[in-house]
């Protein structure tokens, strides 16, 4: 009996250290090797996940080969054909979601100064802009607050490829209220009550040869 108590020490931690496992994954949830450090606004839906690649089945190359030739040269209908054609997985309805949850991230982000939210977002150019302005806020000690009421439209009007990149232009017309407070907690510029329609127009673009789903907004304007 003597040789057998060292064994049932044994089978008591080991009931310990199960428990306690147990305990710590009902804490601290299982990482399932499918999360992303951040949300990408772009990412394909799961059942489109598991294509082995992007490339068009024939049939539907033939279907949309017929629709480019129909479809007035330069349009927008042209453009999204043609970035169908080079990307197999390219939905126009999806990616105008995607354009539509960005917008909102990328607005919010940058009136909070959140550089991190907007690094994945933006192209090297844009992000540096960006980044400059908010650098440029902070030195005056300034905040600005933006709060985005809705979203109204988000059309497409632009679509177009460079070689292998595919670039799509989106017209945004949302309701904001906007206002810049100095060091003091002062409103010096905006109205706290003031309800504005901005329009802006985004480009995003995405090389198709690449296996990264996410657009990058590539270049900013509003209407002239």
């Amino acid at each position: 009996m003597g040789d057998g108590l060292p064994f049932l020490d044994i089978i008591f931690f080991a009931m310990v250290a199960a428990f306690l496992i147990l305990r710590l994954r009902s804490v601290l949830g299982r990482r399932t090797g499918n999360e992303r450090d951040r949300p990408d606004p772009f990412s394909p839906k799961p059942e489109a996940e598991s294509d082995a690649d992007n490339v068009v089945a024939l049939p539907q190359r033939a279907k949309l080969a017929a629709e480019l030739e129909n479809a007035p040269p330069g349009s927008v209908a042209a453009g999204l054909t043609q970035i169908k054609l080079a990307d197999g997985n390219f939905e126009e309805k999806q990616f105008a979601n995607g354009a539509r949850a960005a917008f909102e991230m990328i607005v919010l982000a940058f009136a909070n100064g959140d550089k991190d939210t907007l690094r994945p977002l933006l192209a090297n150019d844009v992000y540096d802009r960006f980044v400059g302005a908010i650098d440029a806020r902070e030195a005056r000690k300034e905040t600005l607050e933006t709060r985005l009421l809705s979203l109204n439209a988000a059309d497409i009007t632009e679509a177009r490829m460079k070689g292998s990149v595919a670039e799509v232009t989106v017209e945004f017309v949302s309701e904001q209220v906007n206002l810049t407070r100095n060091a003091e907690g002062e409103v010096i510029d905006g109205d706290p009550d003031g309800i504005e329609s901005v329009v802006d127009i985004w480009t995003f673009r995405r090389d198709t040869r690449s296996d990264d789903p996410n657009w990058l907004l590539s270049a900013t304007r509003t209407p002239s």
